[in-house]
This record gives structure tokens, sequence and C-alpha cells, in this order.
């Protein structure tokens, strides 16, 4: 049996940007930043920051283009996909993406203070689920 899932949970680091293809499909790619924390031997704090690109399809990639902006939370659910092509310089390139099958949203930037987004008299909202089938991405709507 063989897997290919990925979870990641982080922030945008630029504003998302949607395109088209040719067939009329709607398509954006962007990166999100995950850190990590922890104490080495000597007991100092140190963190590191992962950068992952993320592309999405469809109607997911038409709501994260229209409620997400630089800095937003995000989770992603998907899967890793490696491409190849040749540059200008005729060398072979590489990259591996995360194309992305489910997200969620996190709260609204600018949403208020965390003190505001806890109190018991906020109202709760609730993070919408997008969930829509990877079947409908065909090879000619690939932009690359």
């Amino acid at each position: 049996m063989n897997l290919n899932k990925v979870f990641i949970a982080g922030r945008l680091t630029s504003d998302p940007e949607l395109r088209t293809t040719p067939s009329g499909a709607h398509v954006t790619s962007f990166s999100v930043a995950t850190n990590r924390n922890w104490t080495d031997k000597n007991g100092e704090r140190k963190e590191s920051t992962e950068f992952h690109n993320v592309v999405l399809w469809g109607r997911q990639a038409e709501i994260v283009n229209q409620f997400l902006k630089k800095g937003a939370l995000i989770l992603v659910e998907g899967r890793l996909q490696t491409r190849s092509w040749e540059g200008k310089d005729g060398q072979t390139r590489r990259t591996t993406e995360i194309i992305g099958e489910r997200i969620q949203l996190g709260p609204r930037v600018g949403a208020g203070t965390a003190v505001e987004q806890t109190s018991p008299q906020a109202p709760k909202e609730e993070m919408p689920v997008i969930d829509l089938d990877a079947d409908e991405i065909k090879e000619e709507d690939l932009p690359f």
C-alpha cells in the first residue's frame, strides 16, 4: 500500500494570485511558512522556518484568492507532486509542490485581538471546510 498525504498549517507568505487556464479552470499557487520551535542541548530556544509551495484548483483557488492575504492562517491537506521542466539556460529544473485537496481557513486577519476572539461574548465563527474531488483536474489544464 502507498500513501502520499500532507497536512500543513501555517501562514501565507504573499497574497495569492488567481490564474485561469486556457480551458477556463481556475488555479492559484502560493507559499506557506511553517515554524518549528525546540530547545537545544544547551537550553537555548531555537526556531526554524520551512516554506511550502501549494497549488489549488477550481473553487478552492477562488476562495483562497477572495478571502486570504499575506499572513493569513491556512490548513492544507493534499499530496506531494514533483514536476520538472527545462529552464531558459537548458538546465533541467525540479520542484516539489503540495497539490491541495482540502483546505480550512484560519481566523480573518484584523478580526480583533486574541482577547476579543476568546471572549465568551464573541460569536464563534465556524471555519469552512472545502472538499472538492481532485478528479476534476485535467492534464491539459496545467499551466506549466
